[in-house]
């Protein structure tokens, strides 16, 4: 079992826009390069978590997104179910008719097993705990990377966001 690029991205694109102060509102190509990935995949991810009510798009001058729910009532499991659907391990899983092996068949237990722990773990990590994660590691590898300009300033509400040095190249 894979996590797909598109739940990936949409991870990235949460975590990025909680890393922001409240209010501030970014565009698709900075969203695209914050999280290192292509921009018109980045598109796509965005009118997805558009659509699921995570995220806020808006137009014309001072246009761009902004988180729509709070960073803290979001886990990794939530998003993931937005973009792919229900979490499911296996097709025997999601109910009692689909699988008439699941009386006897020995595998089932563990697929049921593995899938539970799986969601226990998705449900725990909130947004806001992985972008205030994120913060503190990026400042971390700055300072152990001499040559490293990045540097993190935080936000009126314990977000962070990440500001270039003008001899920083994008």
């Amino acid at each position: 079992m894979q996590i797909t690029r598109a739940a990936d991205y949409s991870v990235r694109v949460l975590i990025h826009l909680a890393t922001l102060p409240d209010g501030l509102r970014v565009t698709a190509p900075e969203i695209a390069r914050g999280i290192g990935a292509p921009q018109s995949f980045v598109s796509k991810v965005l009118q997805q978590l558009v659509q699921r009510g995570m995220v806020t798009s808006h137009r014309g001058a001072g246009g761009g997104f902004q988180l729509e729910v709070q960073p803290e009532t979001v886990s990794l499991l939530d998003v993931v179910e937005a973009v792919e659907g229900p979490l499911q391990i296996n097709l025997c899983l999601p109910g009692e008719a689909t699988c008439d092996r699941k009386s006897w068949c020995g595998a089932h237990p563990i697929w049921s097993e593995a899938q539970d722990a799986l969601k226990k773990v998705l449900s725990s990590a909130s947004i806001a705990a992985m972008a205030r994660d994120s913060l503190v590691n990026l400042k971390r590898s700055a300072e152990n990377t001499p040559n490293d300009t990045v540097q993190i300033e935080a936000g009126e509400t314990g977000h962070g966001k990440r500001r270039r040095d003008s001899n920083q190249n994008v």
